[in-house]
């Protein structure tokens, strides 16, 4: 994966949030927070949206837009005059995020047999009601060992398409 000097890393949801301000706080990423936009994840996935704030500040280098999404149907479209400009990188986490969390409970299994969403599950059988938000996924993987052996688990058992990419291509 080949990143521009600016990034912008864009997260659909609170939990791939948390994720990723994991890994940029203990150095596990192929780039650093200092690199990307104000320093922080973006909570923006419109890409017309996305465009008028931060690409309209008269932008000359090319920016690696990361989008950490678990939707393949979700479209980020810029205008002609910034096309060019801007390298969109996928990181798709199909099903969903919450499949970290069941990995790392062991439940994968279970999970498969239930036929449930992953949040589903992680709501309704591991009764972990939080478990799309920041603060409980934070707290869940304060110890980023355990987070990146569940990004590598995942890597394992997720149906990659050609062309993809997966958290495990963004970790160090």
């Amino acid at each position: 994966m080949e990143l521009a000097k600016y990034k912008a890393c864009i997260c659909e949801g609170a939990a791939e949030n948390a994720i990723i301000d994991i890994l940029l706080d203990n150095g596990l990423l192929i780039f650093d927070r200092e690199e990307m936009l104000e320093e922080e994840v973006i909570r923006c996935r419109d890409g017309k949206r996305f465009e008028e704030k931060y690409l309209r500040k008269g932008f000359m280098d090319k920016i690696s837009v990361i989008r950490i999404l678990d939707s393949r149907r979700e479209n980020f479209k810029l205008s002609k005059a910034y096309e060019h400009k801007v390298d969109v990188i996928n990181v798709i986490t199909a099903p969903e995020i919450e499949m970290l969390i069941i990995l790392n409970e062991d439940k994968y299994k279970e999970f498969k047999k239930s036929g449930k969403k992953p949040s589903d599950y992680c709501k309704d059988d591991l009764r972990m009601s939080g478990v799309k938000s920041y603060k409980f996924v934070r707290e869940y993987f304060s110890d980023s060992d355990i987070l990146l052996d569940a990004i590598r688990k995942y890597h394992e058992v997720s149906k990659i398409r050609k062309g993809e990419y997966t958290l495990m291509d963004l970790v160090k």
